[in-house]
């Protein structure tokens, strides 16, 4: 008896991994279907072993997935067979998670499958508006229209994430090159004034006490140090996952006086796009709504559109549960009102997008600004922590001095 590696979907489309044991590598397809398992990908065990941890993966960005359609168009255009094209498409990506991936969905598509069902064997490379949109081309025959669509979202999704990231850069700039500098000073600069300070027979400032206490942390008890890190990174990483964690992480988005206005434009932009592509395609309202809420970060934009996908199979307009979210803006709702009276929505959708694409743009310089003056303030305070700490002992030594 062999061992074979597998991948393959069960009777839900969803995709399956494991091993089975079987005299040769036909025993082993016919019992895999035999179990309900359809679009079959196995390999030797004996052949298949790697080191192929998911922490080494390269991720795949929405400006990869965005390549990846218009060139998957151009192709299609030109009367390129599928595989022929995920062929071509493999073999020029750089980004080996993608190539891998892509090589998969093309031996699946050879043994008969769909692409879309070749895309789900890698649900953490492909997203799901990318799998609903390649089956809703396929059963319509508009497979280049869809990836036109997707590299249109892709692109966009790309910018407005690079907004994103591009007004956070500079407070987390600023907090690295703070704690650099305390760390400049604890290691360097405090031990020099320890002996002095012992010296004195005083008793110590507070702040200087902090920075002995801390400095000694730095020199002599790292690994302790090291520890603790490790401690807090961890349990903020796995309070941040629990469901109370990610509900109060996304209420202190919301609510940030300064993040509230870029994080509800940004996820409403999302919304916008997503919907209206989705829709675009021929995706059924209930299923684009899903679909959305799934690619939503925040929890509270998550719930809320889950919630108004009952609401919507329940017979309600789109708009009246949105209206109900209260933490959309009145805008997108009532464009949503619009589209549901003219029968338009994925159009509607899409103006809603650009227009909050560039509502986008303006949070993030209103945020950058806003920033600046408080990251001086908060090097101000790290500066003025320090002086106090290392001459605030000196000084009073020098007054004692003096009264002498």
């Amino acid at each position: 008896m062999a061992q074979y590696n597998y991948k393959a979907m069960d009777a839900s489309g969803k995709s399956k991994k494991g091993t089975i044991d079987a005299a040769d590598m036909d025993k082993a397809v016919e019992r895999l279907k035999a179990e309900g398992l359809t679009g079959i990908d196995i390999k030797d065990a004996g052949e298949s072993v790697s080191f192929n941890f998911s922490l080494g993966r390269k991720k795949v960005k929405s400006r990869d997935l965005s390549v990846l359609c218009k060139q998957m168009v151009s192709i299609l255009n030109a009367g390129v067979t599928v595989i022929t094209a995920l062929d071509m498409l493999s073999e020029q990506m750089d980004n080996k998670t993608l190539k891998n991936a892509l090589l998969e969905t093309k031996v699946y598509v050879e043994k008969g499958g769909t692409m879309a069902d070749g895309f789900r064997l890698n649900p953490d490379v492909f997203p799901p508006i990318m799998i609903n949109m390649t089956a809703a081309g396929e059963s319509s025959g508009s497979l280049e229209t869809s990836f036109d669509r997707l590299s249109t979202h892709f692109e966009k999704d790309d910018a407005l994430k690079g907004k994103i990231k591009g007004a956070l850069t500079y407070p987390i700039m600023v907090m690295i090159v703070a704690i650099l500098v305390i760390i400049v000073v604890m290691v360097m600069v405090i031990p020099n004034f320890v002996d002095m300070f012992a010296e004195m027979g005083t008793q110590l400032p507070l702040a200087t006490r902090i920075m002995m206490a801390g400095s000694d942390l730095f020199l002599h008890k790292w690994p302790l140090l090291i520890a603790i890190v490790v401690a807090v990174v961890v349990g903020f990483n796995m309070f941040k996952a629990t469901p109370f964690g990610e509900m109060l992480f996304a209420k202190m988005a919301v609510n940030a006086p300064i993040f509230k206005d870029l994080v509800i434009k940004s996820n409403s932009a999302s919304f916008a796009r997503t919907l209206s592509t989705l829709m675009a395609a021929g995706i059924p309202m209930l299923d684009a709504i899903e679909q959305v809420a799934k690619m939503m970060s925040n929890k509270i934009f998550r719930d809320g559109l889950m919630d108004c996908k009952v609401q919507v199979a329940k017979g309600l307009p789109l708009s009246k549960p949105l209206k109900d979210m209260e933490i959309l803006p009145t805008m997108l709702v009532q464009m949503v009102k619009i589209g549901e009276e003219t029968g338009n929505i994925e159009d509607m959708m899409e103006k809603v997008a650009d227009l909050y694409d560039r509502e986008v743009d303006l949070a993030t310089e209103s945020l950058t600004q806003a920033m600046e003056p408080l990251t001086m303030v908060f090097l101000a305070g790290i500066v003025g922590m320090i002086v106090a700490a290392v001459y605030g002992p000196i000084l009073s030594m020098y007054k004692g001095i003096d009264s002498m």
